[in-house]
């Protein structure tokens, strides 16, 4: 059985995993479910507490994929888009969907870890986007009216605000969503197939799955065990995996690095003077700067490598100084955990589901935002199984797959990108000073 690496903070932090095991013998079942991360086990929760049998199939374990590699940042937003822009994009009634679903991620995911009695490995102390540029804010603003207008708690907060809440003074304004916040995403995903398990869901680790057939009456799964689970539906949640089943819809993602760490907790003085509120930050920067505390105080922050090759270590120490530099810090923080995870990023930069057969479907593209997205994106899928499963009703607009031409080469495209982000942002950012 493949080994994942337990180098996360959240390894070294988080409850136990749950007794699964590989699985060992034929199965049918109502539902089955490939994929045992947030979207695959919210998923089956929210249908084993509605008496539907489902068997979730991993083949690694519980969290080994982006759910328990990313930083915890719970953010109920678009990485890019607004609301005004969902209009544009999709039928109103597909736009509303979407909207409503992006918008209550944040009070879902606090309402499941208060269930899960998390404690500390979750904190609704909201968002922050800060403006890197005078443009930036102008439209930041306009998305904060925006959603605000919806009804939610987003507000546009002053640049003087914003160096309040972070001890910087380089920002014009920014975002504020009291509904955001962060967690522990190990603990997390732990918690929600205890819950799944509880209510009847079938857990099996270690068990891949190498194909998914229609045989005209129903689907058959056949594991890397050599056992076969037959299902009359399938969900396929492996974000931008390509191995096995999941090609299908793999292959239709690209797959984001992104590098994080976590330093030694922070004495007192400091955490006071950059996160007072203890609210988490991303801003507006191409190459984006992030910050989060985590329940000890340490700090937590993330990035993409120009050179995505063995970049672990100096990607690591880019961070470090990077932190040390904005945030004003006496010295470069110790690092005391280093790892990255693989974000799935769609053609147009919204979620989306792929048909992959009869009653076969594929659910993905959080775009950077999965931890607040997928778990209300979970529910809401079951809840659509549950109805019947129609097309016209399905959660998210349901579209043929359509690979990605050259993905391998393709994976160094957020590179490029990136660059010349870093280059526009710089470029910027001179404007201002003017």
């Amino acid at each position: 059985m493949r080994q994942f690496p337990h180098d996360t903070l959240w390894h070294a932090t988080s409850p136990a995993e749950p007794d699964c095991a590989p699985l060992k013998e034929d199965l049918r079942t109502d539902v089955a479910i490939i994929g045992a991360g947030f979207t695959g086990l919210s998923t089956a929760q929210r249908l084993a507490e509605k008496g539907v049998s489902v068997v979730v199939l991993e083949a690694g374990e519980i969290g080994a994929g982006a759910s328990g590699r990313n930083a915890g940042f719970v953010v109920p937003h678009f990485s890019r888009a607004d609301p005004t822009k969902i209009r544009q994009a999709l039928p109103p009634h597909q736009a509303e969907r979407l909207l409503a679903l992006v918008e209550s991620g944040g009070d879902h995911v606090f309402d499941q870890a208060k269930g899960m009695g998390l404690g500390r490995h979750a904190e609704q102390s909201g968002w922050l986007q800060p403006a890197h540029t005078s443009q930036m804010a102008q439209t930041l603003e306009a998305r904060a009216r925006d959603w605000k207008n919806r009804g939610r708690p987003v507000r546009w907060i002053s640049a003087a605000e914003i160096a309040s809440q972070t001890g910087m003074d380089i920002y014009h304004g920014a975002l504020s969503d009291s509904s955001g916040g962060v967690i522990n995403p190990l603990a997390f995903v732990r918690g929600l197939a205890r819950l799944a398990m509880t209510g009847g869901a079938q857990i099996y680790t270690g068990t891949a799955v190498n194909s998914v057939h229609h045989n005209g009456t129903e689907n058959v799964l056949d594991t890397s065990q050599g056992y076969k689970v037959r299902a009359d539906r399938v969900i396929i949640a492996t974000n931008s995996g390509i191995h096995g089943a999941a090609a299908g819809l793999g292959y239709t993602l690209l797959p984001l690095q992104v590098y994080q760490i976590a330093t030694e907790p922070l004495d007192a003085e400091t955490v006071t003077r950059i996160a007072p509120g203890r609210i988490p930050v991303s801003d507006t920067r191409t190459n984006i700067f992030t910050y989060r505390l985590d329940a000890e105080n340490r700090l937590i922050s993330g990035g993409m490598a120009l050179l995505p090759i063995a970049a672990e270590r100096r990607m690591a120490q880019r961070i470090a100084k990077r932190l040390a530099l904005e945030l004003r810090l006496s010295q470069v923080p110790t690092i005391e955990y280093v790892w990255r995870g693989t974000a799935a990023v769609t053609r147009d930069g919204l979620p989306s589901m792929v048909d992959l057969g009869p009653d076969i479907w594929g659910a993905t593209g959080c775009n950077g935002r999965g931890v607040a997205f997928t778990n209300v994106l979970g529910s809401s899928l079951a809840d659509w199984l549950l109805s019947g499963a129609n097309p016209d009703n399905a959660p998210l607009p349901i579209a043929a797959p359509v690979p990605l031409p050259f993905r391998g080469p393709g994976q160094l495209a957020p590179s490029a990108v990136l660059l010349r982000g870093m280059i526009r942002d710089w470029v910027d950012a001179r404007k201002d000073s003017r």
